[in-house]
């Protein structure tokens, strides 16, 4: 037997139970977990917003180790004791849709999420599908890592892939759980990073962690103030909110994207002769895959680029999400 957090049914809180250890079907591995990162996403786990079936365990920031093999995996690739995490794509990719030959397997059909469609890392030991694993650099911290499987991915797999010119001024929108992580990879690349937050009392910490310029965007005038520092070739939206996108659009210089990696409470109004009169796009981004992740944590780990966080135990799990909002900047649940 094992302890978990479960959702026993739409809309109700977690509960700790004990439940089996689960057994790795053909294809799966089973993962001791150390480490599992809250995110505001398990509450889409909790009210049933992907479909998922109750009950269910949450959680898709895993961080364990490789414990058992189902039949059909091979030992030699995943030998027992390997260190690895599990984040929002949940693997069991076909290989031979359009979307897998285009190396998209996060848009297979066929693909899961971790913690939606099946049993995720609340618990002691869970099971994936080995496709979903990515492998962990060695000497990474168990509760530093777990929020890169999603925070971390969805921020670096988003902006890498954008194409920017290295040196460029880049934005970023938010100063949380994505955004801290944000303005750490964007440095890292080699970036000019401007930290974009509401109020002064972010700047330093934003500057501290490598941002070159803090833009307040709760004052008026701040879209000419991020004119004045230079053309802003990229804009990350890590915070959700729809009343800044038209503002956002406005800032960015000639060819600039902004890049929507935040679920917006509501639909957002863009002026098409700002898009149009300056070449300018909005993208929207979905993190990635295994592949993505083990790059993710591979280029944070010989960078240097770590995850502000507060850990709870498991029988805390309840506190840890009901309080995410107030998390600096992320909240993780240490089970080993």
């Amino acid at each position: 037997m094992m302890k978990a957090a479960v959702f026993k049914q739409k809309g109700g809180d977690l509960e700790i139970v004990e439940v089996p250890v689960p057994e790795p079907k053909n294809g799966w591995v089973r993962i001791k977990v150390h480490s599992c990162g809250v995110c505001h996403s398990d509450n889409a786990c909790k009210y049933g917003s992907f479909g998922n079936s109750y009950p269910r365990i949450p959680g898709h920031e895993v961080f364990g180790e490789i414990e058992k093999l189902g039949e059909g995996v091979d030992p030699n690739y995943y030998p027992v004791g390997k260190l690895v995490g599990v984040g929002w794509y949940g693997g069991n990719h076909c290989g031979k849709c359009r979307e897998c030959l285009n190396n998209q397997w996060i848009f297979c059909k066929e693909s899961l999420i971790c913690g939606i469609h099946y049993d995720g890392g609340y618990a002691e030991y869970m099971v994936a599908p080995a496709d979903s694993l990515a492998f962990v650099p060695q000497g990474m911290n168990a509760e530093e890592t777990a929020p890169l499987l999603c925070a971390g991915i969805t921020v670096f797999n988003s902006f890498r892939n954008q194409n920017i010119k290295v040196g460029s001024l880049v934005g970023v929108q938010g100063l949380g759980g994505l955004g801290h992580l944000a303005i750490q990879f964007c440095k890292k690349m080699g970036y000019e990073v401007i930290a974009m937050s509401s109020g002064d009392q972010k700047e330093t910490l934003a500057k501290e962690l490598g941002a070159a310029h803090y833009v307040n965007i709760s004052k008026d005038g701040w879209v000419d103030q991020m004119k004045a520092i230079g053309s802003v070739q990229c804009v990350l939206l890590t915070a959700p909110s729809s009343s800044i996108v038209q503002s956002s659009l406005e800032a960015l210089g000639v060819n600039g994207k902004l890049v929507l990696l935040a679920i917006l409470p509501e639909p957002f109004n863009a002026n098409s002769l700002t898009l149009i009169g300056g070449n300018k796009s909005i993208i929207g981004w979905s993190s990635g895959d295994s592949r993505d992740a083990e790059q993710t944590m591979d280029f944070a780990n010989k960078n240097q680029v770590k995850a502000m966080i507060k850990t709870f135990p498991l029988e805390n799990v309840n506190e840890a999400l009901l309080k995410i909002a107030d998390a600096r900047f992320r909240h993780v649940v240490k089970i080993l």
